[in-house]
């Protein structure tokens, strides 16, 4: 069978790492399959879909390295969806609906009360014509639900109606038929919901599996009972488990939590967001896959866990640093050209300090220390400004290289009795500005004996 999946964001907002788990999952899939990957937005809800919003999404794609074989938007296939419907209505599987919100949860509530599983009852198949008539001259207008094939004879008197799944993530999965309300299809408004254009597009675009998150495992029955009723085999289900934060809380687009474009800015690598979203709640350890074909080689749903994937930010970041730590310079080079970094210095700059940064982005300012000083005059004491001074006049001639460092300090620890951190750190503060760094025996070679002795404490 031909594998085709398909990644369904709603263009309300940008994407999470959390909804990149769900696209990557279904990458990684046709990786391993050779199938296709069909980006479809879920764009029927007028009000609240931007057209920024999907361009954005698409680059967070990109950026992730994704790269989707079909673009397809629901707001352009309307015409579908009405001939889904008309179809529906034609077999007696669609019926309208007049209650309201307030009707609907006083209901429910009374069916608790009951001891009774808090579904719809299908009241409103009992409506009369001229109840019906009735309702809409006082201004009501119905939203129509799916009659699901759960009874016999009667649907006022539903039976239990099994629908099973070997699930590619979660095994063997069965919903009872008997225990939802049936969906509602369409708003009161005309528009539509989720469940009857997902399901028209996948039956229409060839949907071999549909993977996504485990909050929709009580969907699926329902939608299994669609795809039969408009006449076509269901796909496969797969239902990963969710991402929260280290406390338990719910990733969202509205709120922007841990956003692809909010990582991207920060400088947080793409493997290190794709290895997390993948491998986190799976067994095995979460380490940072250099690429998608490694990642792909690691990638097995069945590994992942039924419980929600609890991952702390701070371990992301993680990932991305030991990413940069291993980066080689043809990988990071054209990034480096962005920043200015460029020419025969670039190379032997990358291998010295990639290992101090926590993104490539950072390599800038030690780019410019490298080549124009600390910027501003390091904070040393009176003593060590005269040890600086002393230790300068006894740099050795070029060439240099990285025993220089050694043979330059060990002089100045014969002549000036200094040693240890009352050595070295008046010296790299002198150099670089900085506390902490790269090794001084790789970054001297780079500055050069000229640049070295122009930050000289005046």
């Amino acid at each position: 069978m031909s594998v085709t999946v398909r990644f369904a964001p709603s263009p309300t907002g940008r994407i999470h790492i959390g909804n990149a788990r769900t696209a990557l999952y279904n990458w990684l899939f046709t990786l391993k399959a050779g199938g296709r990957f069909i980006l479809r937005f879920d764009d029927t809800d007028r009000e609240r879909s931007r057209p920024e919003y999907a361009d954005g999404i698409e680059a967070d794609l990109a950026w992730l390295g994704i790269e989707p074989d079909l673009v397809v938007r629901q707001s352009e296939r309307f015409d579908r969806y009405e001939r889904a419907v008309e179809r529906l209505r034609e077999a007696g599987l669609l019926y309208a609906c007049y209650e309201t919100g307030e009707e609907l949860e006083r209901r429910r509530r009374l069916r608790l009360s009951r001891r009774l599983p808090p579904v719809y009852g299908r009241e409103a198949l009992k409506l009369s014509e001229e109840e019906k008539n009735r309702l809409e001259a006082e201004g009501r207008r119905p939203h129509w639900r799916f009659l699901l094939p759960n009874f016999d004879d009667d649907p006022l008197s539903p039976r239990r109606t099994e629908v099973h799944w070997d699930d590619i993530v979660r095994g063997p999965q069965t919903v009872d038929l008997a225990s939802m309300s049936d969906p509602v299809l369409i708003r009161e408004d005309g528009t539509f919901l989720y469940t009857l254009p997902s399901v028209v597009d996948d039956i229409e675009l060839a949907v071999s599996h549909v993977i996504r998150g485990d909050d929709h495992v009580t969907n699926t029955g329902a939608q299994i009972a669609l795809f039969q009723a408009l006449g076509a085999e269901a796909p496969a289900f797969g239902h990963h488990n969710l991402l929260t934060t280290a406390t338990g809380e719910g990733l969202s687009k509205r709120t922007g939590s841990l956003s692809i474009a909010g990582l991207r800015e920060e400088g947080i690598e793409p493997m290190a967001v794709a290895s997390l979203a993948v491998l986190i709640g799976a067994a095995g350890a979460v380490t940072a896959c250099r690429d998608m074909k490694e990642l792909t080689l690691r990638f097995d749903p069945a590994a992942s866990s039924k419980s929600a994937a609890k991952f702390d930010p701070a371990e992301l970041r993680a990932l991305s640093s030991a990413l940069v730590h291993s980066m080689p310079f043809e990988e990071a080079a054209p990034r480096l050209r962005e920043l200015g970094i460029d020419g025969p210095l670039a190379e032997p700059f990358w291998d010295v300090v990639r290992g101090n940064l926590e993104t490539v982005g950072d390599a800038a300012e030690w780019w410019r220390i490298v080549r124009e000083g600390p910027g501003t005059t390091p904070a040393l004491s009176a003593d060590d400004q005269v040890f600086v001074q002393s230790a300068l006049d006894l740099l050795p001639p070029e060439p240099w290289d990285r025993e220089t460092w050694r043979q330059w300090t060990d002089r100045v620890k014969a002549e000036t009795g200094r040693k240890g951190k009352a050595l070295f750190k008046p010296l790299r503060i002198a150099l670089t500005g900085r506390e902490s760094g790269p090794e001084l025996a790789d970054l001297l070679p780079l500055l050069g004996r000229e640049e070295t002795l122009a930050r000289r404490p005046q």
